[in-house]
């Protein structure tokens, strides 16, 4: 049985991936799940992150957010039996790599996966969903008649979140980064209200967003990172079509919020009296956060569950309104295509979900 590992040999040099043999897993723990992977769903490996924590091991597990079915339970387990269909994110600590065809994990980590959620939709549908929730719910309280800008409306995580927007009875604008991304903002139902297409670097995404609010400003910005410096200083492609730091403050409206990506994020005086002045907040997003701490621990499940129910609930509109709530999936993939694949998305070169298919 064979399971994917990233290995980093030295800072800053790029993370190579390695499949590695595993020996037959022992019996589940008093509170452990035996799970066969169904899916798993590749995303981008923090090593900053894991080495501010002290979690920098010489092999990282990979795939985190995983679909199956319980093969085995302990003996203390509560939650679940053999046969169960379950959904979960594996925790930063985990030792076990979610590309793997069977797995132990702590039963706190999953829930029920709903029955109309296909594999792979569910294993790359949760962490997204987690995120989007998150920020619009805990971070934002989206309510009807708000207007959020969800800046990169067509990756996976805005595809999420403009979603979970519209549920929740928001107006939504978003920006695309191509004319295929815009085309794929258009097609939605309920539609978007405003596609910003930012491809070609000649539209203002501030002066877009208070034209179509009336000069009031929107009541919700959820960022997919910001320009932190002038536009020289900006190198890659993706920084340029990101709006600058002042643009999102100047389209901010009074009260409002705004949920940034951006770890790095700089506020010099000026920025900070501007939003001051419109009693605005900044909010840091950081889906890890209910892995960290086990305090919240059944918030954390409630909302993994929210999540996989309300994509049933879509689903269903969409027979009737041409709903996409689908997550932005590739082509399934074989396990043997799977460190290939990883390579891309450590690279940020992937647009859609990477989802492996046992």
């Amino acid at each position: 049985m064979k399971a994917l590992f990233g290995q980093q040999n030295s800072p800053g040099e790029e993370m190579t991936f390695v499949f590695q043999e595993r020996e037959n897993l022992p019996p589940p723990g008093d509170h452990e799940v035996k799970v066969q992977v169904r899916a798993c769903a590749l995303s981008w490996v923090d090593t900053k992150l894991l080495s501010e924590i002290k979690l920098k091991k010489e092999l990282v597990p990979v795939g985190r957010e995983i679909s199956g079915v319980v093969l085995e339970v302990g003996s203390k387990v509560t939650f679940f039996q053999p046969d169960d269909e379950v959904v979960g994110i594996l925790p930063l600590d985990s030792e076990e790599s979610g590309v793997c065809e069977v797995i132990l994990v702590h039963e706190h980590y999953l829930v029920q996966k709903p029955e109309k959620v296909c594999w792979a939709a569910a294993a790359g549908t949760v962490r997204d969903g987690l995120r989007a929730y998150t920020a619009l719910h805990y971070l934002a309280q989206a309510s009807p008649g708000k207007i959020v800008l969800v800046l990169d409306g067509a990756s996976p995580f805005g595809t999420i979140a403009v979603q979970l927007a519209q549920h929740r009875g928001a107006k939504v604008v978003s920006t695309a980064h191509s004319l295929e991304d815009k085309q794929f903002l258009e097609r939605l139902r309920p539609p978007v209200a405003r596609v910003i297409d930012v491809s070609h670097g000649k539209i203002d995404v501030a002066e877009s967003c208070l034209e179509e609010t009336g000069g009031l400003g929107v009541d919700i910005v959820l960022d997919a990172g910001v320009k932190l410096y002038s536009a020289e200083d900006e190198s890659t492609l993706k920084s340029q079509l990101l709006p600058h730091k002042h643009d999102i403050i100047t389209l901010l409206g009074v009260g409002g919020h705004w949920i940034t990506t951006e770890k790095n994020l700089q506020l010099d005086p000026p920025d900070s009296h501007s939003l001051f002045l419109k009693g605005a907040t900044v909010s840091f997003l950081n889906d890890e956060i209910w892995n960290l701490s086990n305090v919240q621990q059944g918030k954390y499940l409630y909302i993994l569950l929210s999540v996989l129910y309300i994509s049933v609930d879509l689903s269903v509109l969409s027979r009737h309104f041409c709903f996409h709530c689908r997550p932005q999936l590739d082509e399934a993939i074989p396990l043997y295509e799977a460190k290939v694949s990883m390579e891309i998305v450590q690279k940020n070169q992937a647009r859609r979900r990477q989802v492996i298919q046992f």
